[in-house]
């Protein structure tokens, strides 16, 4: 008798935050699967949305890593690197200023910067990159994307002509910008923002009300920040603070969508095109894919959603796998899902389950080849 499960299994997870990358949690469901089902054909195609892990994924679809010496958050060296392609490059902001990156952990809400992120992409511009995607999220500064225009060569100026330095604060000072020292390779490239955040720059949905406090600010320095984003779009572009995703990553959905007329698409979205996934798809019976909480916030268009709205237009049952769930049954089944599977149904204890998710892992990828 032909055995009806499916032969040809794709997973598709991003990370479980604070626990696994999603390579290591594609890794921990492929064992699962090829200890129960030896027959089975196991691909991994680890994704993400914008956020941690996006040069990952591409590196894990086959672009080149490229490493680079650079400057965190803080401005203390760091060491990162971004994924290339062709004329394509893909930078991840939070490998370079993203809250991992601040030296012992130590917030910095006032004077945390994104000119790391801005350097390299110079560095991408330096080596030919004409085309550069910049994944949003994860970030430790509220600078509006001040930083990354100054690596750049956007000079910033006070009242008396004097460069600001780096960081959300100073931006209270901003008077003017002087293009004339751009990056030369500006000029033809084309900038795209993946992100799944579309708050705007200001106000009590804006960067610095919803995110800066998860970035160590008390209501003082929200409020700060809040005056210094409000003068800052003022100078370089108003019109575009109230844009979707301006205030994607502390604003620097704004200053590059304001100064270097950057498009903004849904994260998820553009990383499945760019590696290829409708290809993929082609070759599997199934999808699994997940990350590390599946809720509300999952349905707002995080990577699982659309890992499984790409499967299901391709006609493919689609399985979920997270460390919890907090969809009801109806609202998996509503999201195109066909079944879902949580770590927290074998370790109830939550320090576990993040300690141990790589064998819970692998028992849940026996139990999806086994169904």
């Amino acid at each position: 008798m032909t055995d009806p499960r499916p032969r040809r299994v794709l997973l598709a997870p991003d990370k479980f935050k604070g626990s696994l990358t999603a390579a290591q949690v594609a890794d921990a469901l492929a064992a699962g699967i090829t200890r129960a089902a030896p027959d089975r054909e196991v691909h991994r195609s680890p994704v993400a949305d914008g956020g941690d892990g996006t040069v990952d994924a591409f590196v894990a679809a086959g672009w080149e890593r490229v490493e680079v010496e650079s400057y965190g958050p803080t401005l203390a060296p760091v060491t990162t690197g971004y994924a290339v392609r062709g004329r394509t490059a893909v930078v991840e902001l939070a490998a370079v200023s993203g809250v991992t990156k601040l030296p012992g952990g130590q917030p910095d809400p006032l004077h945390a910067s994104t000119y790391g992120v801005g350097d390299v992409i110079g560095d991408a511009l330096d080596r030919g990159a004409r085309d550069i995607v910049l994944g949003l999220g994860g970030s430790a500064s509220t600078d509006g994307g001040a930083g990354l225009l100054q690596a750049l060569g956007l000079r910033i100026l006070d009242a008396d002509g004097n460069e600001l330095p780096c960081g959300g604060a100073a931006l209270v000072r901003a008077v003017r910008v002087d293009r004339s020292d751009l990056h030369p390779g500006l000029a033809d490239a084309t900038i795209t923002l993946a992100s799944d955040v579309d708050n705007p720059l200001l106000g009590a949905e804006g960067a610095a009300a919803i995110y800066a406090p998860q970035k160590g600010a008390d209501p003082e320095q929200v409020a700060t920040l809040e005056a210094a984003l409000k003068n800052w779009a003022a100078v370089l572009g108003p019109e575009w603070a109230d844009k979707p995703g301006a205030g994607a990553a502390g604003g620097t959905g704004f200053g590059a969508l304001a100064a270097l007329g950057a498009n903004l698409r849904p994260g998820i979205e553009l990383i499945l095109d760019l590696i290829d996934f409708p290809a993929l798809v082609k070759n599997a019976d199934l999808v699994v894919t997940g990350e590390g909480s599946l809720d509300a916030q999952s349905l707002s268009g995080k990577a699982p959603i659309g890992v499984c709205r790409a499967a299901r237009a391709a006609g493919l049952p689609v399985i979920a796998v997270a460390g919890r769930i907090q969809l009801t049954p109806d609202q998996v089944r509503e999201a195109g899902f066909d079944a879902a599977y949580a770590l927290s149904e074998l370790e109830p204890d939550p320090a576990r389950s993040m300690t141990e998710a790589a064998a819970l892992l692998e028992r849940i990828g026996e139990r999806i080849a086994e169904a």
